[in-house]
């Protein structure tokens, strides 16, 4: 039904309503023209399987009959009698309604046979009887479905319409109901044709095309499976130092893989891996990468693991393929960047990147001191914290640096003197705002100088003192001995002559 010709017929509604107390062949001129303002069909869209709804405002007085007819049928589909009682067709009677406030037919269930016209019969007995007749035509929209797509693929979509009409308008509506036009990677020609770019998990679920016609909309919705690996962490995986911590890797994917991904020989998966590359702070071969364990395809899938790393590769089962890792026992050397890696048959790839940061904590000299002694305590990720990290210390609660100045507690604590009160655990948090990310402990023993410490000074400065006095006494002696040998003054030098004289000494 055009514009021009809802304008008549509110205006010769009005004229009606008017024309009771009129003689009866101005009145049935007028019934001649709602009958002939009505004769142009409405178009309503609509989708195999939604719902729909041919809208029929009320008209006339409380004494109206409704009768809805389907294409050239004679029998009436749904009836309502000026009492309010409703007979349905038994073919119809599990997809057909009235609105409840109007004469609306409300279609469930739509079948690809219902793209028909429907028409509106009303008959209003009050003061006379009076027919007003209204068509609907009932157009197909559709989106053509799609195949699963891997993430990282474009998205083509189309949305058609058996009969376009003047004044007919297309949009889309993400799975997030957020409007495409809006999207930087979407790209909407003028057929109704749909891109989107690079698509991710984010994107599986329904796609609507809504399309518009004087004011009423219809949705035409299609399923779109994206085959995407779970979200990257946006910030590091925080763990700490210890033989009890537990480091989780998680890879799985967003929704399970549809059957003809994972039988097919075509699309299914050939391989995988999980690579490791070490951080300058893990204090071994950096930038050097490591491969941790293979997935090999099977049949059935499974993972051939290092086994030096301590890795657990449980989680990988065949049902949702679960490809997580977790490892028993986190030290500095776990610090790094993981990589997990899927590969398809046609040599796609899935990745996920994670980073992991290792808190530490460590004393120097060591864990046990003597009382009086200097300690600190040096609570580190290896590198210098960023300007949204801070750490806290939580000292024994009998130590004598309690209580610590407030935020932010320092990385390098020094106890200037060690008492027995320092002893304990001490444990380092390391928070980001007001999110604690992890903690680790470490046990600071405070003793007494013990015993045989002192008598091994002891004997090392009797020694010593031996030593210098046995020095000192060869010194004295030797001197002595050169001034005995030294010749006295005024007494006679005697030579041994080699001239052919007898033996004996002269003098000189």
């Amino acid at each position: 039904m055009t514009i021009a010709s809802r304008l008549i017929q509110r205006l010769l509604l009005f004229v009606f309503r008017r024309s009771y107390k009129m003689n009866s062949g101005f009145l049935s001129i007028v019934i001649a023209l709602f009958i002939s303002s009505t004769g142009a069909e409405d178009v309503v869209y609509g989708q195999v399987g939604g719902t729909v709804t041919l809208p029929r405002l009320k008209w006339g007085s409380d004494k109206v009959t409704v009768q809805w007819y389907f294409g050239m049928d004679q029998k009436s589909l749904i009836f309502r009698n000026t009492q309010g009682r409703e007979i349905i067709d038994p073919e119809w009677k599990d997809r057909l309604s009235l609105s409840k406030t109007d004469f609306s037919l409300i279609i469930n269930k739509i079948r690809l046979e219902d793209f028909k016209s429907f028409k509106c019969e009303l008959k209003d007995f009050s003061p006379k009887q009076i027919t007003l007749i209204t068509t609907f035509r009932l157009s197909r929209v559709s989106v053509q479905p799609v195949s699963p797509l891997l993430a990282g693929k474009n998205l083509n979509l189309k949305c058609d319409i058996k009969e376009i009409i003047e004044g007919t308008q297309r949009r889309w509506l993400s799975p997030q109901k957020q409007d495409l036009n809006k999207d930087k990677r979407a790209q909407i020609g003028n057929n109704g044709g749909l891109t989107v770019m690079n698509v991710t998990g984010q994107d599986n679920g329904e796609w609507t095309c809504v399309v518009t016609y004087q004011g009423r909309e219809a949705y035409a919705n299609t399923p779109v499976t994206v085959i995407d690996l779970s979200p990257a962490h946006p910030q590091p995986i925080y763990t700490s130092v210890s033989s009890l911590s537990l480091l989780h890797l998680p890879c799985f994917f967003s929704i399970p893989l549809p059957l003809s991904w994972s039988d097919s020989q075509e699309k299914g998966i050939q391989g995988g891996r999980w690579t490791f590359t070490p951080s300058p702070a893990a204090g071994s071969l950096t930038g050097v990468v490591q491969t941790l364990v293979n997935l090999s395809p099977g049949p059935p899938l499974a993972w051939v693991a290092n086994q030096k790393r301590g890795l657990d590769v449980s989680a990988l089962q065949r049902k949702n393929l679960n490809l997580s890792l977790s490892k028993k026992g986190v030290t500095e050397g776990d610090r790094g960047d993981y990589t997990c890696a899927v590969e398809f048959q046609r040599g796609d790839t899935l990745k996920r990147e994670m980073r992991v940061e290792v808190l530490q904590v460590f004393t120097s000299p060591g864990p046990v001191a003597f009382l009086g002694q200097e300690v600190n305590l040096t609570c580190t990720l290896g590198q210098p914290l960023t300007s949204d990290l801070e750490v806290k210390w939580i000292p024994p609660h009998h130590s004598s640096l309690l209580p610590l100045d407030s935020s932010p507690h320092p990385t390098l604590l020094t106890i200037p003197e060690a008492t027995y009160g320092n002893g304990g655990r001490w444990r380092c948090e390391l928070w980001r705002n007001k999110t604690k990310l992890t903690s680790v402990e470490i046990t600071l023993k405070i003793e007494r100088v013990p015993m045989d410490v002192w008598l091994l000074v002891t004997i090392c400065a009797a020694a010593v003192i031996f030593i210098l006095l046995l020095i000192l006494t060869v010194i004295l002696i030797r001197r002595h001995r050169q001034r005995v040998m030294m010749p006295r003054r005024g007494k006679r030098r005697f030579c041994n002559c080699q001239d052919p004289k007898p033996k004996g000494f002269y003098r000189n």
